[in-house]
């Protein structure tokens, strides 16, 4: 499979719980993403998981969290864990 076609794809799943749990993590770590999180994205809907994917970022180990709605969007914007720190919509 190629590498693009295999990021269109989930890599796993996390609770609500452990999705709102990494995201604040992210938030408090990671000057400016607060702001970002604020200008960019609307509230979440409740749902009991959520996907989570590997990062596209070359060399980044990431995984991608779920942290809103974007707006004016039909997307979701999500959040890098790892090195690259990037935010991306899905």
């Amino acid at each position: 499979m190629t590498s693009n076609v295999g990021q269109s794809y989930p890599y796993t799943s996390e609770s609500e719980s452990e999705r709102a749990a990494r995201v604040a993590a992210l938030v408090q770590a990671r000057d400016g993403l607060a702001a970002t999180l604020a200008a960019s994205t609307t509230p979440l809907d409740a749902n009991d998981r959520w996907w989570v994917w590997k990062c596209p970022t070359a060399g980044c180990p990431g995984l991608l969290h779920v942290a809103g709605y974007a707006h004016d969007l039909h997307a979701i914007f999500v959040v890098c864990d790892g090195t690259c720190a990037k935010t991306f919509l899905r």
